[in-house]
């Protein structure tokens, strides 16, 4: 029978690194010999919904099956790391509840970093009124209660936070 992989879901405004992150999370993974599948949420998207709305149902929808993916995923024996904003705390809770061996790494960010860091333009285009859809820009995210992990964005280099994660997954028995 194959060993359940485990999950580490990345969250924070968008921005806030979380994409960096989980990239410096899986090299220093695959050094230590430690295979994992980023489910990249925007990569995600773009097969499930083409032409996305941001509608509250779709975003459900999306959530829902996201969290799917990552629990057939780990019964599996694949190891993932959830790269994915899910700026409501029940996404984040639905994962942790199905999948047995799971971690949340908070990406703290203040507002003002993630505007001025705005690769894809999505501040600039809420600010426009061309997305209320954005979390932090019209649509609440709803902070985690109780990350696993809290990465500082001002403070904690992308190596510096996978080595934080690293470390906990050290701590749960994870690897």
């Amino acid at each position: 029978m194959t060993e359940p992989g485990w999950a580490v879901w990345i969250t924070g405004l968008p921005a806030s690194g979380k994409s960096t992150v989980a990239r410096a999370l899986k090299e220093r993974l695959s050094r230590l010999g430690v295979e994992a599948q980023i489910l990249e949420s925007d990569a995600v998207r773009r097969v499930l919904t083409p032409h996305p709305t941001y509608s509250p149902e779709e975003r459900e929808t999306f959530y829902n099956a996201l969290v799917y993916i990552g629990v057939l995923l780990t019964q599996n024996g694949v190891n993932v790391i959830f790269d994915a904003t899910a700026n409501r705390r029940r996404w984040r809770r639905a994962a942790r509840g199905l999948i047995d061996r799971f971690l949340q790494a908070y990406i703290r960010c203040p507002l003002e970093v993630c505007r001025e860091r705005d690769p894809k333009g999505i501040y600039r285009r809420a600010a426009a009124g061309d997305a209320a859809h954005v979390p932090g820009a019209g649509e609440e995210y709803e902070e985690p209660w109780h990350a696993d992990v809290e990465i500082d964005c001002l403070r904690d280099s992308p190596e510096a936070a996978a080595e934080k994660i690293i470390e906990a997954m050290r701590r749960n028995g994870f690897i």
